[in-house]
């Protein structure tokens, strides 16, 4: 074109995208993509040029742009989470690294002898190397850590989330985001309260000879601030009971407690790995 020509880009029709332009010879543009949008397929973006002044001139050109990511979320679409065993006893890092700072044990086993499995929530490449982002289950609740991808088996997903409201007293159950199943509980006493925060569902147990845990429990991802010398660490757990009368209420020393019946139908519902809020 004429030296003396200046252009302008614009994109057409409406895109979540946006394009950022100097007009000029030559025009110059960034495109500035959402992250919802990348490494997920390829997409078409097309781009206008218009020749500044009295001529119509104008250039379509549409192009298809594939943006990769060295790090992939595993959590979603939706109500979508991911979890995996663990294969191999192995230290969770603060970063992508094998030389970063040690803060947590991944074990293979829970205190109860149960496989161990954890919430996946990232999944990044980092110098040739597939790191996983985990929840920890160790005292403090809520950290993360990163292993390498090979010390965990296949994913597996479910599309189920447990809330649990202490002040409510009340578990309801939710499958693709509507609520499936409800029923009272009971919950951490004042000096032994129940933890709140983001845990998962890390394992399932029966045939107690205690009815005092009623005939099934749930260990979670949670442990008890105040009761860490406990056997196991002072996990939370999801249990029976012997004594229905006291539900609703602030009956344990963290655990959830409910009635028989409704522990029953719960496991009927609930999966391995279930994302769980307690609030």
């Amino acid at each position: 074109m004429n030296r003396r020509q200046r252009v302008s880009l614009s994109l057409l029709g409406s895109s979540r995208a946006q394009l950022h332009t100097t007009v000029g010879n030559p025009a110059v543009g960034v495109l500035r993509v959402p992250g919802s949008l990348q490494g997920i397929r390829p997409f078409a973006v097309t781009f206008v040029a218009r020749i500044v002044g009295p001529s119509r001139v104008r250039i379509t050109r549409t192009v298809i742009i594939s943006i990769r990511s060295n790090r992939v979320s595993l959590v979603g679409p939706g109500a979508r989470s991911r979890w995996a065993y663990v294969l191999q006893a192995t230290n969770a890092r603060a970063k992508p690294s094998a030389h970063a700072q040690i803060v947590g044990p991944v074990a293979t086993a829970t205190p109860d002898g149960v496989p161990n499995l954890v919430r996946v929530l990232v999944q990044a490449q980092r110098r040739g190397a597939t790191w996983v982002r985990v929840a920890l289950t160790s005292i403090p609740n809520g950290r993360q850590g990163w292993v390498r991808r090979s010390t965990l088996a296949t994913y597996h997903s479910v599309e189920t989330r447990l809330v649990i409201d202490t002040e409510r007293l009340m578990l309801t159950l939710y499958r693709s985001g509507k609520p499936v199943f409800h029923a009272q509980v009971g919950v951490g006493r004042g000096r032994w309260p129940t933890p709140h925060g983001s845990f998962y569902i890390r394992e399932r147990l029966t045939d107690f000879h205690d009815s005092f845990y009623g005939p099934i429990a749930f260990g979670t991802s949670a442990r008890s601030p105040t009761l860490t010398d406990w056997p196991g660490g002072g996990v939370v757990g999801i249990h029976g009971t012997n004594e229905p009368h006291l539900i609703p209420g602030r009956i344990s020393h963290g655990c959830v407690r409910l009635r028989n019946a409704d522990i029953l139908q719960l496991a009927r519902l609930l999966p391995l790995g279930t994302p769980l809020v307690i609030r």
